[in-house]
């Protein structure tokens, strides 16, 4: 099954997540098919802490890809931010 899921990156105590699109027998940090977006919990005030390229999530999403539970909530929070922007 093709799933959407967070993947870790940083250095310690500084996490930084890669939204891939993956196999789910792939390990969490492993290969990916692609990369749509990236989330940072720790960035500062100025910068961007989420970003998803919601044109490529619904390719694969119409493509039988499916959400994790925390992916599902971000994309959610950044489908809301994207659309009070407009």
């Amino acid at each position: 099954m093709v799933v959407i899921r967070l993947s870790r990156g940083g250095a310690k105590k500084r996490p930084f997540y890669n939204i891939v699109v993956t196999d789910s027998r792939n390990r969490r940090d492993g290969r990916f098919v692609e990369r749509i977006g990236f989330y940072n919990p720790v960035a500062a005030a100025h910068e961007e802490n989420l970003r998803v390229a919601l044109d490529r999530l619904e390719y694969w999403r119409q493509n039988g890809a499916q959400l994790s539970p925390t992916a599902a909530r971000l994309v959610k929070t950044y489908a809301r931010k994207t659309v009070a922007a407009v």
